[in-house]
């Protein structure tokens, strides 16, 4: 279930919630940009994931919404990463009609490093065609602060 970072629970279908805010935020006269990112935490009996809908307001701070989901078993890191990226594509492209018709900017971060010394590098290639070959902008790390940093935040 959804959540804002208050931890208050959000009710409503996800795409409903994130129009009524952008025609709130648009009301108050900001102008917005949503960065979508999943993070991931292996543990012994499976593997935690937390996705976020960052909003960014031009020049003014942002704030976001958070789904925490879990797996059970054990997978490699390529797969963990691969899996972050189809999450964070699933919520992508339920908003992406929304987005498109209130002429919101979408980006898709993926916690996965460009340095080919790092594990999850190994899903680079496959991640970015993947984000890329649905139409979407992609950012990974250090660029992913979606991903890397308020995702990273919420997993369990």
């Amino acid at each position: 279930m959804w959540r804002k970072l208050s931890g208050e629970r959000i009710h409503a279908e996800i795409l409903d919630e994130v129009e009524s805010i952008i025609l709130k935020e648009k009301a108050k006269g900001y102008r917005l940009k949503v960065c979508i990112g999943t993070d991931s935490q292996e543990h012994r009996t499976g593997v935690d994931f937390a996705t976020v809908i960052v909003f960014l307001r031009e020049r003014s701070g942002g704030f976001m919404l958070i789904e925490n989901t879990r797996s059970t078993g054990k997978i490699s890191i390529k797969e963990r990463m691969i899996t972050e990226v189809a999450k964070s594509i699933t919520i992508a492209y339920k908003l992406c009609n929304l987005l498109d018709r209130h002429r919101v900017e979408l980006e898709v971060h993926a916690d996965i490093n460009t340095d080919p010394k790092f594990k999850s590098n190994s899903a680079l290639s496959e991640a970015m065609g993947y984000i890329l070959s649905m139409g979407y902008q992609f950012k990974a790390k250090p660029d992913a602060f979606a991903s890397s940093s308020c995702a990273d935040r919420f997993v369990n």
